[in-house]
């Protein structure tokens, strides 16, 4: 019977030390073995940091224009959204002398009438610029005074952005500038810094500079008013060696990736990283196009051997 429990005994210590021997060397030769991983290549592609903002589609050159006498409105030329030139009549109108002439011998008969408006002409509205209407606020026979703004010019639409002041540093004339509009997302236009304000103002207690972005083109559906997200350019390097942000690894100044070889084991590669926007970052050397790097997972780098700490034995209070 003694001898029956001796042998139990012995046959659990061999187990047990079968086991710590598996366990030592499995951990000494581990991998990246938990979590979810996802293999991904180096692309050749191109790297843009911007600096996002808000802004609203406003004219460049907002005229009011204004009838210099006080009369009646006889004639609208133009309609919103039409170009006209400068010195082009936009309006004809009588003044308030003529218009009571006028509709005094319209009484009289055709033959009067005829001869009063061939001797006291119409006073036409003349464009004084180049430019797009955009506002018509008056109908033929509405009576108008010079304080009345009867048809707003504007010789282009441009984007009015705001930037706080600890991005403006960043922000230059002639930068590029990509512009979306909410009203419709799908719509992307391309436009560039004209003009950066020299004096500051306070939004919410935010101290913001306006920035003016002048759109290459401009479509039919743009309208002032409308509000827009812009993204300013501030670097952007074309056609070089990029992976995903995520794949890059930082310790104490080095920087590395995990790539996988031939066997499926994971290998720390150094690398030298270049332009960085947070999703995608330039590979400037250490990568190749046809090298595989590990994204996610446990990321365990091989483990050295260590024979010195046994599961089984009690461990020693450190002082």
């Amino acid at each position: 019977m003694i001898r029956n429990n001796k042998s139990k005994i012995a046959m659990i210590i061999i187990i047990l030390a079968a086991g710590f021997f598996a366990y030592t060397h499995l951990s000494a030769n581990r991998q990246e073995t938990t979590g979810s991983i996802e293999l991904i290549q180096p692309v050749i592609g191109d790297v843009m940091v911007t600096i996002a903002t808000t802004g609203v589609v406003e004219p460049q050159n907002r005229l009011e224009i204004k009838p210099s006498i006080g009369g009646r409105i006889d004639e609208v030329s133009v309609d919103e959204g039409d170009f006209v030139k400068k010195g082009q009549a936009l309006a004809w109108m009588s003044s308030t002398e003529r218009a009571a002439l006028i509709d005094a011998a319209r009484s009289q008969g055709d033959e009067v009438l005829a001869y009063w408006q061939e001797a006291y002409k119409k006073s036409p509205i003349i464009s004084p610029i180049d430019g797009e209407i955009i506002v018509r606020s008056v109908e033929p026979g509405q009576t108008v005074t010079t304080a009345d703004a009867i048809l707003v010019l504007s010789n282009r639409l441009m984007i009015n952005a705001q930037f706080d002041e600890t991005d403006i540093g960043k922000v230059e004339d002639g930068q590029k500038a990509l512009i979306t509009l909410d009203a419709y997302p799908d719509v992307k236009l391309e436009g560039i810094v004209d003009h950066i304000a020299y004096e500051s103002e306070i939004v919410s207690n935010v101290t913001i500079y306006a920035v003016d972005i002048l759109p290459k083109e401009i479509p039919e559906i743009l309208r002032s008013g409308m509000s827009v997200s812009v993204e300013v350019v501030e670097k952007m390097i074309k056609d070089v060696i990029t992976i995903s942000s995520d794949a890059v690894n930082y310790d104490k100044g080095d920087t590395f990736v995990l790539v996988q070889n031939e066997s499926g084991k994971s290998l720390r590669r150094d690398v030298v990283v270049g332009l960085n926007n947070g999703e995608s970052i330039e590979i400037v050397s250490g990568l190749s196009l046809d090298d595989k790097v590990i994204i996610g997972g446990d990321t365990l780098l091989p483990k050295k051997k260590n024979m010195g700490n046994n599961p089984f034995m009690p461990s020693r209070k450190k002082k």
